[in-house]
């Protein structure tokens, strides 16, 4: 059976008239994928608030305060699990993707990356066609407005698993 089709949709912060708008369309992510998340992880060494943030930026300062105040492990760096059936962690985790160097949020059995948040700059969703369709749905029933570019995105079949890679 064919892996169904991926679109890939560029979800950087400045893309965004606001900050606050690339969180609520993560928020609304999180809320619509959540039947089919697996591992959503994050680095949290080095969170670093993004310069947009204006409405939440003490609220966020402090969690990031709060997990710097955590003992760490010595050596190799922990990723930090996000529990998206909790409120207060789905809401912690999108304000802290945008501020950490490496965001996942991955698919069950780890197979498919769905958003990647990455050095404070770049973030990409990769949705299957059935997901872009219950996404694209929750955000206009929200009243958000979907970027343009990614209504004209085209969605591409991946590659078979044993093309992908370095060649």
């Amino acid at each position: 059976m064919p892996e169904e089709a991926v679109t890939t949709l560029h979800a950087e912060l400045e893309r965004f008239g606001r900050v606050e708008e690339g969180f609520a369309l993560l928020e609304v992510f999180l809320e619509v994928a959540r039947p089919r998340l697996g591992v959503v992880v994050l680095d949290p060494v080095g969170l670093r608030l993004p310069a947009e943030l204006t409405d939440e930026r003490a609220v966020v300062q402090k969690l990031i305060d709060e997990i710097e105040q955590e003992p760490q492990a010595k050596g190799r760096v922990v990723e930090r699990p996000f529990d998206m059936d909790d409120e207060q962690a789905r809401w912690d985790f999108v304000r802290l993707a945008y501020s950490s160097s490496q965001a996942t949020v991955w698919s069950r059995r780890q197979r498919t990356t769905y958003f990647e948040a990455s050095g404070g700059r770049k973030a990409t969703y990769w949705l299957p066609d059935s997901l872009k369709v219950q996404y694209f749905d929750a955000l206009t029933s929200r009243g958000w407005a979907i970027p343009e570019d990614w209504l004209t995105a085209v969605a591409k079949r991946p590659k078979p698993w044993w093309k992908r890679g370095g060649r």
